[in-house]
């Protein structure tokens, strides 16, 4: 845990904390112009963060009871290293709350998780046009990744190849 000078607390998530999480996520979806793509529920966080083999993890910041900011992750692995890895997948902070160090707290917690348990790599992406985003990345020493293209099934496609549908060339 960690405490900021204006009080405000840097800790693990914890049971009670989805639906804060899951509205720093709809915050994040409409910055990133798609406030329709969200379908997590609460108890979906319940079932990643805190069931029986919790598939994800997230770290909070509060101020005053209320949920601020966000760093929600989970475990890769590199044959390469042969190490796991942690995989930002979701860093947010409320517009109002931004300027404090949260977003770079919050970084520096996931950054401090890796060495003290041997992972090799920090990773995330980031949106093309995103450019307070990306200077905060370029700030802390983060470098993109320009010789990879991530690729993606879901939805239709996924449906349409998990039932043997041709491929399409």
């Amino acid at each position: 845990m960690t405490t900021f000078d204006d009080g405000a607390v840097l800790r693990p998530a914890r049971p009670g904390d989805e639906p804060g999480i899951l509205a720093c996520v709809q915050a994040l979806a409409v910055y990133e112009r798609a406030p329709d793509a969200v379908e997590t529920t609460p108890e979906d966080l319940t079932r990643a963060l805190f069931g029986p083999a919790p598939a994800a993890f997230a770290h909070v910041v509060e101020v005053d009871g209320q949920i601020v900011g966000i760093a929600v992750w989970f475990l890769t692995f590199s044959t390469w290293t042969g190490r796991h890895g942690v995989w930002l997948e979701d860093l947010f902070v409320v517009p109002e709350h931004r300027g404090k160090g949260y977003g770079l707290g919050l970084l520096r917690t996931l950054v401090g998780v890796a060495r003290e348990r041997g992972y090799r790599r920090l990773e995330w992406s980031v949106l093309r046009w995103n450019a307070p985003s990306i200077a905060l990345y370029q700030a802390v020493g983060g470098r993109p990744q320009e010789e990879w293209v991530t690729y993606r099934l879901t939805g239709g496609e996924l449906e349409a190849f998990a039932a043997g549908e041709r491929l399409r060339a």
